[in-house]
């Protein structure tokens, strides 16, 4: 990646959050995002969001999303207008980092406890 496309995919990353945050903090969801990832063309922003919305459907959050997409494009056009000639089309991908860690976290707290019980066992006899 280019200079440029770091720098716009921070800018994006940065406004696009406030923007989404703003628009979920009262239904209760906390949606962040993680990554932006734009092409050397500064046509397509990937947004990776990672979704925590106790007890709802993030199936419905993102189809909500993209439904809304043309507005959100036009708030962040409205904050970065002066800083790119175009304003990326958006394309939201569910960023499943967090699950993914915490299922390995649980997988090695299973080991750490399995390995106590062999050595607990072991001593015992």
């Amino acid at each position: 990646m280019s200079i440029r496309t770091e720098r716009l995919g921070a800018v994006i990353k940065r406004d696009l959050g406030q923007i989404i945050q703003k628009s979920y903090q009262a239904s209760g969801s906390f949606v962040t995002v993680t990554k932006v990832e734009v092409t050397p063309d500064l046509m397509i922003a990937k947004v990776h969001l990672s979704v925590y919305a106790p007890g709802k459907d993030e199936e419905a959050l993102f189809a909500h999303l993209e439904e809304n997409k043309a507005n959100i494009r036009k708030d962040l056009a409205d904050k970065i207008r002066h800083q790119v000639r175009r304003i990326p089309e958006l394309h939201f991908i569910n960023d499943q980092t967090a699950e993914y860690v915490e299922k390995m976290e649980n997988l090695f707290q299973k080991v750490r406890k399995e390995r106590e019980e062999r050595h607990n066992s072991s001593e015992e006899e």
